[in-house]
């Protein structure tokens, strides 16, 4: 069984590369909804939910574990990889794949402030950048949006383009979606910004999951899904289920 964990709902679009590369395979997601967002919180409670969450999946069985969250990449995959022996998966936005994209030579990341001033992040921009511009853009609305589940109309339309529509008028042509909440709002964002490429990690983190549970010789199941919440399930079952795109149980934890 493969375990994903992520602050809220986001995590979701990486559950959906996965199971297109493995549907068979078994997936527990937990949703740390109690803490969401990660983003404005202080590192070290990023790196303790972070860990309370991996301890748990591994708890019910969990053989690799995905931290299906940039913020909780940035502040705990390496001290995750180190306390918990198992394979284990992260996100990183995609900045090489960005700047190989970009005409204009002008780029946006959209993140969490928290993975945008992380060290890991920055250590990306020094590898890859190779002289392209390189602009971070916090994004908090965007975080509340999916995690209402507010993925179409007017208001998610009118919060998404007073985002974007200053990098479009600034030459930015490349978008990084830097954050797994933000690919549920991509019809929003191409919209806002249609001639620009959109960067989505997703598949690629789903890909070398695949790889792993090859690697690893982590068996195929039923490909059944099980969602968990740290907070209210009955609060969040509406909410994923726009996101999710169809009515799944939730079941509520102590994390």
């Amino acid at each position: 069984m493969i375990g994903l964990f992520d602050s809220g709902l986001g995590g979701l679009s990486v559950v959906r590369a996965l199971r297109a590369v493995l549907p068979q395979h078994d997936l527990l997601y937990v949703a740390d909804t109690a803490y969401c967002p990660y983003g404005p919180l202080p590192q070290a409670e990023i790196q303790a939910r972070a860990n309370l969450a991996t301890r748990w999946l591994i708890e019910q069985g969990a053989q690799l574990v995905v931290v299906a969250c940039n913020t909780a990449t940035a502040a705990a995959a390496d001290r995750l990889r180190v306390q918990f022996r198992l394979p284990l998966v992260a996100m990183e936005p995609g900045v090489k794949p960005a700047v190989a994209a970009t005409r204009s030579g002008r780029v946006a990341v959209l993140a969490t402030q928290s993975t945008l001033r992380a060290e890991r992040f920055a250590g990306l921009v020094q590898r890859f950048a190779n002289g392209i511009h390189v602009q971070t853009v916090p994004c908090p609305h965007f975080v509340q949006l999916v995690e209402a589940g507010e993925l179409h109309g007017s208001y998610a339309a009118a919060v998404v383009h007073e985002q974007i529509a200053p990098l479009v008028a600034a030459g930015v042509d490349t978008l990084v979606l830097g954050c797994t909440h933000f690919p549920p709002l991509r019809p929003l964002i191409a919209a806002a910004a249609p001639a620009a490429t959109i960067i989505d990690t997703g598949p690629a983190v789903a890909a070398q999951t695949a790889r792993l549970a090859l690697a690893h010789a982590i068996a195929a199941g039923q490909g059944q899904l099980r969602c968990v919440t740290s907070g209210d399930p009955t609060a969040v079952a509406p909410a994923l289920a726009r996101v999710w795109g169809a009515a799944q149980a939730v079941e509520g934890i102590q994390l």
